[in-house]
């Protein structure tokens, strides 16, 4: 288990490589800075979903701070959540500067913020965690310091933006999902006319459960807040996608790589491709595997 030292150290060790790679960045300066500020999100709010966000769309010097400024965004600040946390998309590309140096900081870096989430995920309770976390490092945003710092150092055909629906997955078996669901029973649920209603439910979801074989696997596959991506081409087939959590460099591109923008965010009314969910557990999102 990681003594408050050790997490204090490697935190430590984050927060150096950090300063000094954005004292690296003002040195050599910037071919193109666009930074997407995207609106703070009150503590009061932070359960719930947007239909919309607006993007506000800063370039040049302004944009250049804003950036140098993202990388060591790590602590919660008075009124907003910090259970959804802050996202700093934007792009930042360098040109003629000494790439193999650059990428050797960056992989530094990403290794320590690799190295410190370790040391927090060591401690296996919970409550011991945040606990040895705060008060290793007090008001640290701990996913925050997680977040890894993506670039690209060969031309893309093109590096766009685009909102992105993702699923938080989880596989359990149909003993642990009994189990998650006695827990359920126990709670109280303000939703419900009475905690003999919620009881009921409960008791349906487990006989659900309980009718299946011993062998099912089960998956909870739940939806989470969209958020901002990178879409990194080279061919149709050759492309890839990063979170946009962190600006986005690329390192002495060709002058022809075709950059790309944020534009704002809407919630489609439907889509051609979405998959209807037959939830097991609706409230849970709790399914099946078959595939």
């Amino acid at each position: 288990m990681s003594s408050k030292l050790e997490i204090r150290s490697q935190f430590d060790l984050v927060s150096e490589l950090t300063h000094l790679f954005c004292e690296e960045l003002k040195e050599v300066g910037f071919h193109k800075a666009s930074y997407y500020q995207l609106p703070d999100i009150d503590i009061n709010d932070e359960k719930k979903v947007p239909s919309s966000i607006s993007v506000h769309k800063i370039e040049g010097d302004d944009a250049h701070k804003l950036i140098l400024n993202s990388f060591g965004d790590f602590y919660k600040k008075t009124g907003l959540s910090s259970r959804v946390l802050k996202r700093h998309p934007g792009l930042l590309v360098l040109k003629d500067v000494d790439k193999q140096h650059f990428i050797a900081r960056i992989n530094q870096l990403n290794k320590a913020k690799a190295d410190f989430k370790n040391s927090v995920i060591a401690i296996d309770n919970n409550d011991a965690r945040f606990e040895a976390v705060h008060n290793a490092v007090p008001n640290l945003i701990t996913l925050a310091a997680y977040r890894k710092i993506h670039f690209e150092t060969e031309s893309p055909y093109s590096v766009r933006f685009t909102w992105m629906h993702k699923h938080a997955t989880k596989t359990l078996t149909k003993k642990m999902a009994l189990a998650m669901l006695d827990k359920s029973a126990s709670y109280s649920n303000p939703r419900m006319i009475d905690q003999h209603s919620w009881q009921a439910l409960v008791a349906q979801e487990q006989s659900r459960v309980a009718s299946l074989g011993d062998k099912e696997k089960l998956r909870i596959r739940r939806p989470t807040r969209v958020s901002p991506q990178v879409n990194v081409r080279y061919t149709a087939q050759n492309r890839y996608h990063v979170s946009a959590a962190l600006p986005f460099i690329l390192i002495n591109p060709e002058p022809d790589v075709k950059l790309g923008t944020l534009t704002d965010y809407q919630k489609p009314e439907s889509h051609p491709r979405k998959r209807e969910y037959d939830f097991l557990v609706d409230r849970l999102y709790l399914e099946q595997v078959t595939d």
